[in-house]
């Protein structure tokens, strides 16, 4: 049994040595890497970080786009007996400065040029980090190196010193640092959550128990490796050892990348089957005539069997068998043949999946397995298994851990996948975790008669109305995004108010696409300002009041000439910064409530 990530994947390279491993575009090409080659990188990588004096247990951090080159260098690190410390490749450099220092990182690997240029910026705020390492650009002075050169020395070093640099792999054990992943940071500095070997040596054990990794499949990544999320995902592909698919870097090229790679699964956060639901609704929406008029039909019957499983109906019937047949059939034929014809189910995690959307795929023969879990816990802590999917929910726990709802409704957590503690935060260790081991988790929700958890909200992000009624914004906001496709996000506001209010964004491509259908001129910001875009808006606003409480109902909503930005109003996993958000719009949530007196 191995006893780390690194002794792990040296298994699977044993096992798997001339098997694909990888595949990666290059040149506009398909290439394949096996678990041979790519051992052979990691090793020089290994003893490239040894020669530079790299120490055991010292931090190295990588701060790059999802790549092959970023699991080369995070592989090195291991084998160099080193932690790896992710920084997202959209930070800014202040926060790089932060988590470089906070962390204690003694060399960093950086992407391209953009992260030089960051990295030098910050380096004489950053004394600890003796080398900078660029996968592409022009290394300058003798801090920075080439990958290629790194490689290079690192394979001189490793034919005099090979035992030497296998000796620090070898001495890694089950509690050793694995990483340290920095929250997303959506109010204040991100603290470093301590990920042992031993949290993801479990995550890829649950994973592999319950069916959704496996050797036969062929998985589709473009998360950001920075992401819990997709930590996991390596966690599972290395001890499985199936083919990894590597994207482009392009997210305009992702559904290309998927007719090409034919994966067998994917996990994605929500944004994603968001934008493939909006595009399906908004080229239905641009089709003429019968046609038209048809599958107009049968997506909206399918909306009405959502709202009878919702509320706990069959949906059956002759109108509903057609639809079924007419529109629903050849939707799945359609989107099976852009997702490569291979797909056997999807995973969504990162943030809450619309009911509408899940009913959606549902409806077009997908499976989405929403999941839940937290950068402290390791990602997966719960989720939907191929076999039995229960929407609305996000699954059973994963064998080994458990859950518990507090008096208040928050559920606690614990079990392996559960973090040490944060990073140089003993007073906020202490906080999160109780001293049996339950984790605190800030979500509030529930557990049904079969095990399944409901998140209904994050604990933090309850708006109180000043009539004292409690609203899930997140849930709202789902719903919003859910019944247009111009819509690309929401942000409801009102905790302490007479009411609720909304400032939405407009999918750029989307809203210029129906602009010209109904003859409204102009770029995307004078349409973001048109009378027409503003109705439009409205009438969706009115769609989802009508199935809320009056209390929930949102009276006031403007929206806004520009989209979100991920490193600004979105985290890197496209979760909105609420506080962020409200601290920026400050002035147009105030806008809503003048003369209202407030409800402060």
């Amino acid at each position: 049994m191995a006893r780390s990530m690194y002794e792990l994947f040296t298994g699977t390279v044993h096992a798997r040595k001339d098997k694909v491993a990888a595949q990666i575009k290059v040149n506009g090409a398909w290439r394949d890497q096996t678990w041979g080659e790519l051992d052979r990188v990691a090793r020089a990588a290994a003893a490239g970080l040894v020669k530079l004096g790299v120490q055991p247990k010292e931090m190295v951090s990588i701060m790059s786009n999802t790549r092959i080159e970023w699991v080369q260098a995070d592989l090195g690190i291991l084998g160099a007996g080193a932690t790896t410390v992710p920084i997202y490749q959209s930070s800014v450099a202040d926060d790089v400065q932060y988590i470089v220092n906070d962390s204690g990182s003694v060399v960093v690997f950086v992407e391209d040029e953009a992260q030089l240029k960051k990295m030098r910026a910050v380096r004489a705020q950053v004394p600890k980090v003796r080398t900078v390492i660029a996968f592409s650009g022009t290394p300058q002075g003798d801090g920075e190196q080439s990958w290629e050169q790194f490689l290079k020395d690192g394979e001189a070093y490793l034919e005099d010193n090979a035992a030497t640099v296998a000796a620090r792999a070898a001495s890694l054990g089950p509690d050793d640092v694995l990483t340290l992943i920095y929250t997303s940071g959506t109010t204040g500095r991100p603290k470093g959550a301590t990920i042992t070997h031993d949290n993801m040596l479990y995550e890829s054990e649950a994973a592999m128990k319950v069916g959704i990794a496996s050797a036969e499949h062929v998985q589709y990544l473009f998360l950001p490796m920075a992401h819990v999320f997709a930590k996991v995902l390596e966690a599972c592909w290395f001890r499985a050892g199936h083919v990894m698919s590597f994207w482009e870097g392009d997210m305009k090229k992702i559904v290309d990348n998927l007719g090409e790679v034919r994966p067998t699964n994917m996990c994605a956060v929500p944004r994603i089957f968001e934008k493939v639901y909006a595009k399906v609704v908004s080229d239905v929406d641009a089709t003429p005539g019968v046609a038209g008029k048809i599958a107009r039909w049968g997506l909206s019957q399918g909306a009405a069997a959502a709202k009878l499983e919702q509320a706990g109906q069959k949906p059956g019937g002759a109108a509903w068998s057609l639809a079924q047949k007419l529109v629903w059939g050849k939707l799945h034929t359609k989107l099976t043949a852009r997702f490569g014809g291979r797909m056997q189910f999807f995973v969504s995690g990162g943030a809450p999946l619309s009911r509408d959307i899940a009913y959606f795929f549902k409806y077009a023969g997908f499976k989405i397995c929403e999941g839940y879990g937290l950068t402290e816990t390791s990602a997966a802590t719960c989720v939907n298994l191929p076999g039995s999917i229960k929407i609305g929910t996000v699954g059973r726990p994963l064998p080994g851990m458990e859950l518990k709802i507090a008096a208040d409704g928050e559920v606690l957590i614990r079990g392996r996948g559960v973090m040490k503690g944060y990073w140089n935060k003993p007073d906020a260790t202490k906080e999160a975790i109780e001293p049996d081991g339950w984790f605190h988790s800030g979500d509030i929700g529930e557990v049904d008669s079969e095990g399944y958890l409901r998140i209904t909200d994050r604990k933090k992000d309850i708006i109180v109305t000043a009539g004292g009624k409690n609203v899930a914004p997140q849930n709202l906001e789902n719903m919003i995004k859910a019944r247009s496709p111009l819509i690309s996000q929401a942000v409801v506001h009102g905790d302490k108010r007479k009411f609720l209010s909304v400032i939405i964004t407009v999918d750029e491509e989307n809203v210029i696409t129906w602009a010209k259908d109904k003859g409204v001129a102009g770029d995307y910001r004078a349409i973001t300002r048109s009378k027409e875009l503003d109705t439009e808006i409205g009438n969706v606003i009115k769609g989802v009041n009508a199935a809320l409480a009056s209390y929930e109902s949102l009276k006031k909503f403007k929206v806004l000439d520009h989209d979100f930005v991920v490193g600004e109003q979105l985290t890197p996993s496209l979760k909105v910064k609420r506080k962020v958000c409200n601290d920026r719009y400050r002035d147009i949530f105030e806008g809503f409530y003048a003369g209202d007196g407030g409800g402060d």
